[in-house]
């Protein structure tokens, strides 16, 4: 041995585009849930969170759909992501909604709750008040890219289906 890593080539190529749909998916749905939250406050007349306990009934009411935007995004990026790959496999999506979500609760902990902002909830407000939504939106984030692999692979199975009935 030559004390030299072995490495499959492109790997890195892959994490970095990985990373580049997680984080385009993440910020893209953060502003969703912002924009909904302020849409809720703004025309809504739905009380802020200088009205209210947490970040106010404009942001509650969001909750709900908070899962579903993370599960239509991660999904759609997912695809985006495995389509780009030179074999997408089952393994490979799981790795990566695996890796996805488990990057979101890290995230979520410093940006959410320990670095304080006007924004910022407590643990509890986080953790506990925010269930079962936290918990659908990690799944999502896990799920989303599985979603986008069976679409890619029906999307080929489609194309191929076309290419021998022509």
């Amino acid at each position: 041995m030559n004390g030299k890593i072995n490495r499959k080539p492109g790997r890195a190529k892959e994490f970095g585009m990985s990373m580049l749909w997680y984080w385009t998916s993440y910020f893209i749905v953060t502003l969703i849930g912002i924009g909904h939250t302020i849409f809720n406050v703004a025309v809504l007349h739905m009380g802020s969170m200088a009205e209210g306990p947490g970040l106010g009934q404009g942001y509650e009411m969001t909750k709900p759909w908070h899962p579903l935007y993370n599960i239509i995004l991660f999904t759609f990026f997912g695809w985006l992501f495995l389509r780009g790959l030179v074999q997408p496999t089952l393994k490979k999506a799981l790795a990566t909604g695996a890796l996805w979500s488990g990057i979101s609760i890290v995230f979520d902990l410093v940006g959410w709750v320990l670095i304080k902002h006007p924004w910022s909830l407590t643990f509890k407000q986080f953790y506990v008040e925010y269930q079962p939504w936290i918990t659908l939106v990690y799944l999502a984030m896990l799920l989303g890219p599985v979603l986008g692999y069976l679409l890619l692979k029906k999307q080929k199975r489609t194309q191929i289906q076309m290419v021998e009935y022509t």
